[in-house]
């Protein structure tokens, strides 16, 4: 029982390991962190930016898709630019957020 417990212990003095480069230690979670950043959390950033661009760009006759998956046509925006004014069909029109907008259809597609 005693011959189990002493292979059990670690081997060497108590001291010999503590003497090593900490970098060493610290290396796996740095390297953790690193392939975080880069399969997480730089690409969520760079859609975030397409999108507030995609927003900014938008002008009066763009077709576009809403959130909630409504078509329509930009037809103006309110005073304080942050509402859209959206044609979906003769005589309809709703006023909806700009950030609700996830999309602008290709200028080839059909009109709403």
């Amino acid at each position: 029982m005693i011959n189990l417990i002493m292979l059990m212990a670690p081997a060497g003095q108590a001291g010999a390991n503590g003497g090593g480069n900490p970098f060493v230690a610290f290396l796996p979670l740095i390297l953790i962190i690193l392939v975080m950043y880069f399969l997480m959390i730089r690409p969520q950033a760079k859609r975030q930016k397409e999108k507030q661009k995609m927003l900014e760009a938008l002008k009066k006759g763009d077709n576009v898709v809403t959130m909630g998956g409504i078509h329509g046509k930009i037809m103006g925006f309110t005073d304080d630019n942050k509402t859209v004014i959206l044609k979906v069909d003769d005589n309809v029109k709703i006023n909806i957020d700009r950030s609700a907008i996830s999309a602008v259809k290709k200028s080839g597609s059909k009109n709403a």
